[in-house]
C-alpha cells in the first residue's frame, strides 16, 4: 500500500494540541459544576463501570481523526510501473481455422472440435496450468490465424490477461464461404515479419530504455490440420524468409483418421467422418528442418499438450518485462470509518455518557 498524500499525516501532530486543549485550554474555568463539601464518602463507594469507561468518547473522537488523516493521506493499492529484468523469447502462434478444423476429438471428457481444443491448451501454455504448465509469463507472445487469408489476432504484448479476449475471435471459417481455405505459406510470413520486429515492438513499450533491446529467440508454433491450398508464398518459401530472419519454427499436424464431425439436422446433432487429405507431414517436416525447429504429430488432445509441455522447455533469452498497473484507492473504507466512529461518539456522549449539567 502507498499513500498520494503522505504530508496528509502531518496533521496527527494536531492531536496532542487538542487533547491539551480539552484538558488545560482556554474555558476551561467557565465550565459549570456543583459545588460539595467533601467527596471523601464518594470516593470509598469506588467507581462504576461508567465511569471507568468515561474515556472512550474520547479515544473514539481521536481514533476517528487518525482515520481521517488516513483517508486524506490517499491510500492506494497498485504499481506505476514495474520494470524486471527477465528470460523469455517471442513466440508467435499460428493456428489453422479452416473449416476442417471443425473435426472433432476428446478433451478432458468432452467432445470439442479442433480449434477450440488448440486455443484452451494454448491459453495453458502461455498462462499455465497449475499443474505441468507454469505460463510464460516473461515471454512475448502473439497470434496469427488463417484460413484463405492470414491475419494478426494479438500482437506481441507480454499484457497476457488479454489473450483470452483475443482467443475468443478466433472463429471457424465458414466451408461456404470464399474465406475458407488454407493459406500456410502466407501465415508463416506474416508471423514471421511480426517476430523479425519484435525489438521494435519491445521499443515502443518502453520509450526511456537508453539500450536496444535484444531479443535472442524468435519462435513459432505453427498448427494445422490441412494441406496448403490458398495463398500467394509457397510454405517452404516462407520458411526460407523466417529462416532469414532467424525465426525457428514448430510445426504441429493436428487429427487423425478416426476425427469426426458434428452437423446439426432437424432429429438433432449427427456426427460424420472429417473430410480432407489431412496434414500435409512432409511439407511440416520440411518446414521445421528448413528453420532447425522440430516437427510433431498431435493425434489427440493429449498429445497436443504434450507437445507444447516440451515446447515449454525452449530456451529462454534476456528481455525486460514492462508492465502497468492502475491504482486502486483506498481512502473509502478509512473515511466511512471515520463517519461511524464520530457517530458512535455522538452517540454514547448524548446518552451512556452524557454529563450533567
Amino acid at each position: 500500500m502507498t499513500f498520494h498524500s503522505p504530508y496528509a499525516f502531518l496533521l496527527l501532530l494536531l492531536i496532542p494540541v487538542l487533547l491539551w486543549v480539552r484538558r488545560f485550554g482556554f474555558g476551561r474555568g467557565r465550565r459549570a459544576s456543583i459545588r460539595f463539601s467533601t467527596t471523601r464518602h464518594a470516593a470509598r463507594a469506588g467507581r462504576s463501570l461508567r465511569q471507568r469507561l468515561a474515556f472512550l468518547p474520547l479515544l473514539l473522537r481521536v481514533l476517528a481523526i487518525v482515520m481521517l488523516v488516513t483517508a486524506l493521506a490517499r491510500p492506494q493499492k497498485g504499481l506505476e510501473q514495474v520494470r524486471d529484468l527477465n528470460k523469455g523469447i517471442a513466440i508467435e502462434m499460428v493456428v489453422d481455422r479452416s473449416s476442417s478444423m471443425a473435426a472433432e476429438m476428446s478433451f478432458e471428457g468432452r467432445r470439442m472440435n479442433r480449434l477450440e481444443i488448440v486455443k484452451r491448451v494454448f491459453e495453458k501454455f502461455v498462462l499455465g496450468d497449475g499443474d505441468e504448465l507454469d505460463g510464460r509469463p516473461n515471454d512475448l507472445v502473439g497470434m496469427v490465424s488463417f484460413a484463405r487469408y492470414a491475419e494478426t489476432i494479438c500482437p506481441l504484448t507480454l499484457a497476457h490477461g488479454a489473450l483470452p479476449r483475443f482467443l475468443e475471435t478466433v472463429k471457424l471459417a465458414n466451408p461456404q464461404s470464399v474465406e475458407d481455405g488454407t493459406a500456410i505459406g502466407d501465415a508463416i510470413a506474416l508471423a514471421a515479419a511480426r517476430l523479425e520486429k519484435a525489438e521494435e515492438a519491445m521499443a515502443r513499450q518502453a520509450p526511456d530504455r537508453e539500450d536496444k533491446y535484444e531479443i535472442e529467440s524468435k519462435v513459432m508454433i505453427l498448427l494445422t490440420d490441412g494441406q496448403q491450398t490458398a495463398g500467394k508464398r509457397h510454405p517452404i518459401e516462407a520458411a526460407k524468409l523466417a529462416a532469414e530472419w532467424g525465426v525457428k519454427i514448430y510445426t504441429i499436424a493436428v487429427g487423425d483418421d478416426e476425427s469426426v464431425m458434428s452437423q446439426n439436422t432437424i432429429f438433432g446433432p449427427l456426427l460424420r467422418s472429417a473430410m480432407g487429405q489431412g496434414a500435409d507431414t512432409r511439407t511440416l517436416q520440411a518446414i521445421a528442418d528448413e528453420t532447425g525447429g522440430k516437427f510433431f504429430e498431435a493425434r489427440d488432445a493429449k498429445a497436443l499438450a504434450g507437445i507444447y509441455r516440451e515446447i515449454d522447455e525452449l530456451e529462454r533469452s534476456e528481455i525486460e518485462s514492462l508492465r502497468f498497473m492502475d491504482y486502486k484507492e483506498l481512502f473509502l473504507p478509512f473515511a466511512i470509518g471515520a463517519f461511524l466512529l464520530v457517530t458512535l461518539e455522538v452517540v454514547l456522549s448524548c446518552t451512556l455518557f452524557r454529563k450533567i449539567p
